[in-house]
């Protein structure tokens, strides 16, 4: 994927691919750590590559090739106990706080 091999070549654990308006993709590939805070938007992962456990706020998800995460703005989430080639795109989008509250 030249998607990755650009984080490799730039060594960034991510990239903005795409932005227009209000959404923005970047693709984020996590080494070692997850070292992520609450966003100010809402966000969607779609896992790319390898697999991951993904916490957001008090729920636990394993995350797989292609599997779809949501997280509204201001929750605390984290990938863990990712493998070594995983990767996920991420897309923010909408106002800052977030497009509505939070609904489980």
């Amino acid at each position: 994927m030249d998607s990755l091999k650009s984080l490799s070549d730039d060594h960034s654990l991510f990239r903005k691919f795409f932005s227009h308006g209000l959404l923005e993709i970047e693709l984020y590939k996590p080494e070692g750590v997850d070292l992520q805070k609450p966003h100010d938007r809402d966000e969607i992962y779609v896992v790319a590559s390898g697999s991951s456990h993904f916490t957001v706020g008090a729920k636990e998800y394993d995350a797989v090739v292609g599997d779809v995460l949501f997280v509204a703005a201001g929750i605390e989430h984290r990938f863990s106990q990712f493998s070594d080639d995983f990767a996920t795109w991420v897309f923010f989008y909408g106002p800052e706080g977030g497009e509505c509250p939070q609904v489980d």
